[in-house]
C-alpha cells in the first residue's frame, strides 16, 4: 500500500526576536532559508517542498533560486497557521509536514520517518519526533521539552519538567535501552482534516501552564504518533548558533 500524498511546508517569517532577519543570513554564501529548503528537498516521501512566508524579500530569494513560495498573512499567529493557509492551495494533499525554516541541517530521513509514522497509524492525527536524552543537564533544562509515550508510541504527555520523574535517582537510567527520557523534536506531520480544524481550537489549560502548543492537541483528545530518531538537528536561535552552523558548513 502506497503512502498518502505528502507536502513539506517551511514557514519562514522575517521577524525574529533573538536573531534579526535570520532567514536571510548568508555568511555561508547562501541564505539560511535556502539551506533548509535544500535539506528538506532530500525527502523521498514528500511530493514537493514549498516555503510559506510573510515577507516579499524571502519570497523573492526562494523563487529566484527556483523554489516555490507562497505569501501568507502577516498577522498569522504561528507557523502552523501559515501551513494551513498553504494547505488550501493543495486540496489533493493528505499529509502536510511543518519543517521550521531555521533548521538548515534537518535530515530528510527524519522528515520521512514522521510522514511514514502518521501514514501507518490508524488513530493518530499528528506525528512528531523524539530523541533520547543522555545528558542530565539537558534533562533538567526546562527549555528541553520532554515527552512520554504509551505502548503504541503515541504521546501521553509533553512537559518542560523531568518526566518520568525518578523517585530515586540512579545514573544508570541515563544509559538504559530503550531510553528512559525523550526530548521532543519540533517537526510535525498533520493530516489535512486535523490541520484545518487546528486553528479553531482554543489554547488549552495545560498548554497555557506549560506554554507548549502540543498539549492543545492532547487535551482536546487528538492522538500524536511519535517516532524516535538517534539525534536531532540543531536549530538556529541565536548568533552563536548561526556562527557554529557557518563553521560546520564552510570548514
Amino acid at each position: 500500500m502506497s503512502n498518502p500524498a505528502a507536502l513539506i511546508v517551511i514557514p519562514a517569517r522575517i521577524a525574529s526576536t533573538r536573531l534579526s532577519r535570520k532567514m536571510l543570513l548568508d555568511q555561508t554564501g547562501t541564505p539560511l532559508i535556502l539551506h533548509t529548503l535544500k535539506s528538506a528537498m532530500g525527502s523521498a516521501l514528500a511530493c514537493e517542498v514549498v516555503v510559506a512566508t510573510d515577507d516579499a524579500e524571502i519570497f523573492d530569494v526562494v523563487t529566484a533560486w527556483g523554489g516555490r513560495a507562497f505569501m501568507t498573512d502577516v498577522e498569522a499567529n504561528s507557523g502552523t497557521d501559515r501551513v494551513a493557509e498553504v494547505a488550501l492551495q493543495f486540496p489533493e494533499i493528505e499529509i502536510f509536514v511543518n519543517v521550521q525554516g531555521d533548521e538548515p541541517e534537518i535530515e530528510p530521513a527524519s522528515i520521512d520517518l514522521a510522514i511514514s509514522s502518521l501514514a501507518s497509524s490508524r488513530s493518530a492525527q499528528i506525528a512528531t519526533l523524539a530523541t533520547p536524552i543522555r545528558d542530565r543537564e539537558r534533562l533538567e533544562n526546562p527549555n528541553c521539552v520532554k515527552v512520554v509515550l504509551d505502548a503504541d508510541n503515541h504521546a501521553m504527555y509533553f512537559s518542560r519538567s523531568l518526566i518520568p520523574y525518578p523517585r530515586q535517582w540512579d545514573d544508570r537510567l541515563m544509559d538504559r535501552e530503550p531510553a528512559c527520557f525523550l526530548q521532543h523534536v519540533g517537526l510535525y506531520a498533520y493530516r489535512r482534516e486535523f490541520l484545518m480544524k487546528l486553528g479553531e481550537l482554543s489554547p488549552s489549560p495545560l498548554e497555557e501552564i506549560e506554554r507548549l502548543e502540543q498539549l492543545r492537541f492532547l487535551q482536546n483528545g487528538y492522538r500524536c504518533a511519535v517516532a524516535i530518531v538517534d539525534h536531532a538537528a540543531s536549530g538556529i536561535d541565536t548568533q552563536e548558533d548561526y556562527d557554529a552552523f557557518v563553521c560546520r558548513t564552510t570548514r
